[in-house]
């Protein structure tokens, strides 16, 4: 693994109609997503952007739902060792879901969640030297921003920086939400997190489009919806939240 401890290194988004996620996601974001499974045993694809692969789009069985499985987008983290990390988490407060297990030629993984339920992965790729992209602060399809909402943000982020060894040196004050703490992986700004007492906690990741407009249009005329924006943001461009139309919660970032 090369990346660094912390980082996020996948995306995957778990629906109930992977064909029309497909359809969904390909027209908003100008995803190119298989056709079929890329993985044996299972019906996992590989979403691409134009410069290569930066998440998986996996369909939720029968038991996964009846378990409480939902549509939802999930980030992966990497770790060195993901069984002393997992075998941490519920110590400080979090809960496993799925226990370290290996993927064949892919890596291994645990599923977890923090101590409010936001669900998250930690993983250790198999292949010694190569760098995970999924993460990219301007490169178009990808990942740019994660961002946590917390209804208890002190505790929450005890809990990752404890784990992960994440640091937050600056803040951005937001009135009466309190303060919008950034996240960093050494000198790496890795995304933030915010205090939403009446909300329930998750990640939020936000993927880079060439404009905004054309994708609010594109999220409407496929079955989407709008729940939050656009709005504009600091450093320039605007963002949306949305639902797609199994109802997965996905946020958008980029130009007018």
């Amino acid at each position: 693994m090369t990346n660094k401890q912390g980082e996020f290194i996948w995306y995957e988004l778990m629906t109930t109609d992977i064909e029309a996620a497909r359809a969904f996601y390909g027209a908003v974001v100008g995803w190119t997503i298989s056709d079929r499974s890329d993985m044996p045993g299972m019906d996992y694809r590989m979403i691409r952007a134009a410069d290569g692969d930066v998440a998986g789009l996996m369909a939720l069985d029968d038991e996964m739902i009846a378990g409480g499985g939902r549509p939802i987008w999930v980030g992966y983290i990497g770790v060195e060792d993901v069984d002393a990390i997992a075998a941490a988490i519920p110590s400080m407060g979090g809960k496993i879901y799925v226990p370290p297990q290996d993927i064949p030629g892919v890596g291994r993984f645990a599923m977890a969640a923090d101590p409010h339920g936001a669900p998250f992965y930690i993983m250790r790729g198999s292949v010694e030297g190569g760098v995970s992209r999924s993460f990219s602060a301007d490169a178009l399809g990808h990942c740019s921003w994660n961002e946590l909402s917390s209804p208890d943000q002190k505790t929450a982020l005890n809990f990752y920086m404890g784990l992960f060894g994440w640091t937050n040196p600056s803040s951005m004050p937001m009135g009466p939400m309190g303060d919008y703490r950034f996240l960093f992986v050494d000198d790496m700004r890795i995304g933030a997190s915010m205090e939403q007492k009446d909300q329930p906690a998750e990640w939020r990741f936000y993927f880079t489009v060439p404009s905004i407009a054309a994708a609010m249009e594109a999220v409407t005329a496929h079955g989407g919806a709008i729940i939050s924006g656009p709005h504009d943001v600091p450093e320039g461009g605007k963002i949306i939240i949305g639902t797609d139309p199994q109802g997965a919660r996905f946020a958008l970032v980029g130009g007018e």
